[in-house]
């Protein structure tokens, strides 16, 4: 199974990609963690990335493009994958088609998790975090016993500046703006499989199972 995994900030992505990964035996690529990896092991496209990021600038999508192809040709993705942070746009969603053409195989499903904008405000500008040990609160869902300290280790739990609910606005129209033509793009070729995000986790892992089985 050979999956895109598209959703706004809050959407839950991570927690769904986990499933996918668990349930089909895929691994889970993502951009970040790319990225990581390709610069640790000093690879050719890793070091070019790194140039940029050292001057504070994006990395370029023509690197990205090729990093996730290189990605994509190893053994462990033979049997498929889940991508997730990739495509951002319709400019990389071409690209990666392209890439796919090389290595002669195709996408089974783009599942898009689609939450509504007040939804995910609440979810994001309600997080949490212990400034000292990283774990995650919210604080409707999953307080802390004690407001503002961590349960495991007493550090400082505090909202990190870009969960505040202007923030977060900003960060949906650029989402927004940037994927209204690739979720379009992947609709009009009949592989979206749209998820509405606004239920609990179960639930959604539920549909998306039953979405896939359909495949």
């Amino acid at each position: 199974m050979r999956i895109v995994l598209l959703g706004p900030p809050g959407a839950g992505k991570g927690t769904q990609a986990d499933h996918i990964v668990d349930e089909y035996g895929i691994p889970h690529i993502s951009t970040g963690d790319m990225l990581r990896e390709a610069i640790k092991n000093e690879t050719s496209v890793g070091l070019e990335a790194k140039n940029y990021i050292d001057k504070g600038e994006l990395v370029p999508d023509d690197v990205i493009v090729r990093m996730v192809k290189e990605r994509l040709g190893r053994p462990d993705c033979e049997k498929g994958f889940i991508l997730d942070g990739f495509p951002r746009n319709l400019e990389q969603g071409r690209a990666l088609d392209d890439a796919l053409n090389e290595l002669d195989v195709n996408l089974n499903s783009v599942v898009y998790v689609n939450v509504p904008e007040d939804v995910v405000i609440e979810r994001l500008s309600g997080r949490r975090i212990c400034r000292s040990c990283g774990v995650n609160y919210h604080v409707k869902y999953m307080p802390p016993k004690e407001e503002g300290v961590c349960d495991k280790c007493g550090g400082e739990v505090y909202q990190r500046p870009d969960d505040k609910p202007e923030t977060i606005k900003n960060r949906l129209a650029v989402y927004r703006q940037q994927t209204a033509d690739l979720i379009s793009y992947y609709e009009d070729r009949g592989l979206l499989v749209e998820i509405p995000g606004d239920k609990t986790v179960e639930e959604v892992t539920r549909e998306i199972d039953a979405r896939l089985e359909a495949v």
